[in-house]
C-alpha cells in the first residue's frame, strides 16, 4: 500500500499544495492509505480531494484508507458522506497504552 500523509492544518488556501502528492498516489499500484494521526485542522475542501481521490482509486479497482483521523477530523468525514463512498475505509486512532 502507498501512504499519503497529510499533517498540520489543510484548508482551501493549503489545497494548491496537495495536487502533487494525490497524483501521486492516483499512480499507485497499491491501495493508497491517507495517515490523518497529524492532521490538526481540515475543511470540506481535503474532504472533497479525498472523495476525487477514492473514486479515481475505485475506478482502477483501489480502495482509500483514511488511517487515525482525530475526533474532530472523523467528524467532518462523518459531516460530508466521505466514510460512505464504497472504497473508502476510516481506520480508527488506536488505544493509548494502560499504564499499570
Amino acid at each position: 500500500m502507498g501512504v499519503l500523509r497529510v499533517t498540520g492544518d489543510e484548508d482551501r488556501a493549503t489545497s494548491g499544495g496537495r495536487r502533487r502528492p494525490i497524483s501521486a498516489a492516483l499512480k499507485a499500484t497499491r491501495d493508497v492509505i491517507v495517515d490523518l494521526s497529524e492532521l490538526n485542522f481540515a475543511d470540506s475542501s481535503l474532504m472533497i480531494d479525498l472523495a476525487v481521490l477514492a473514486q479515481r482509486l475505485r475506478a482502477r479497482g483501489r480502495t482509500l484508507s483514511l488511517s487515525e483521523p482525530k475526533p474532530h477530523v472523523r467528524r467532518l468525514i462523518e459531516l460530508t458522506g466521505l466514510h460512505r463512498l464504497p472504497s473508502v475505509l476510516v481506520i480508527a486512532s488506536r488505544p493509548a497504552a494502560v499504564r499499570a
